[in-house]
């Protein structure tokens, strides 16, 4: 009882050119954005906020204001510097109208607004948009589907130095040479019978690639059974 008794109480606007109803502050508020105004917050963190209100948020029930001094600079950098509090609608006891807004107008609009707001350049924000979906794709379409981490590996290495490109399973390199699965050396077969200049070069890429990756699993296996030697030894000290 006590609390909506505050409420109301503190639903009150005063200053110059406002009348003082009864209204939610909320849309008393947004009738003054742009206007210098001073509200004071209540329990338990009372204090008293004095500058230019920013906006009024009626999704989020905030309001922002801007407590820096008022400035005439034609500096955008200088026009957009400023000291911003946001302030929960239901932590406000009251505030007062001190000036009207600069542009005093019932229909304000996003040209009037302080800070400036900078028109979105559509055109930059499409170029942006479709070069992230087409590296989405391009990134979809370099996994395999159902293959093993092996073959998109093996895969991947093909991709840094030479053109490659799924076809079901099976990897398609340059254009000239297809590995099915499993994919080792004797899997490889030129697309063009006779092509055997790109046949030899995918062979020895893909030598090289499958030594490293063996290379790169006896190293795994390596480092697994020493970690195990170990917690089992510590096990064993322990018992």
């Amino acid at each position: 009882m006590a609390e909506n008794k505050r409420q109301n109480s503190s639903a009150k606007a005063s200053g110059p050119g406002m009348a003082t109803n009864m209204v939610p502050h909320e849309v008393a508020l947004s009738g003054a954005i742009g206007a210098r105004v001073r509200i004071t917050t209540a329990a338990p963190t009372t204090s008293t906020l004095e500058g230019t209100l920013f906006t009024v948020c009626p999704i989020t029930n905030l309001v922002a204001i801007n407590t820096s001094a008022v400035t005439s600079s034609t500096d955008p950098k200088q026009a957009q510097s400023g000291d911003y509090h946001v302030i929960p609608v239901s932590r406000i006891q009251s505030f007062q109208l001190l000036t009207l807004p600069s542009n005093s107008s019932d229909s304000p609009s996003f040209t009037d607004a302080q800070p400036t707001i900078q028109a979105l350049d559509t055109r930059a924000l499409k170029t942006r948009e479709i070069k992230a979906v087409s590296e989405i794709l391009e990134r979809e379409a370099r996994r395999g589907k159902g293959v093993t981490r092996e073959a998109q590996d093996i895969f991947d290495a093909f991709s840094r130095t030479m053109p490659a490109r799924w076809d079901g399973p099976n990897i398609i390199v340059a254009d000239a040479v297809t590995i099915a699965p499993p994919y080792r050396v004797d899997e490889c077969r030129p697309l063009v019978e006779g092509d055997t200049a790109a046949l030899a070069r995918v062979r020895k890429v893909l030598e090289m690639e499958r030594k490293k990756i063996e290379l790169r699993n006896a190293s795994a296996t390596i480092g697994s059974t020493s970690t195990f030697s170990r917690n089992s030894g510590d096990q064993r000290k322990g018992g």
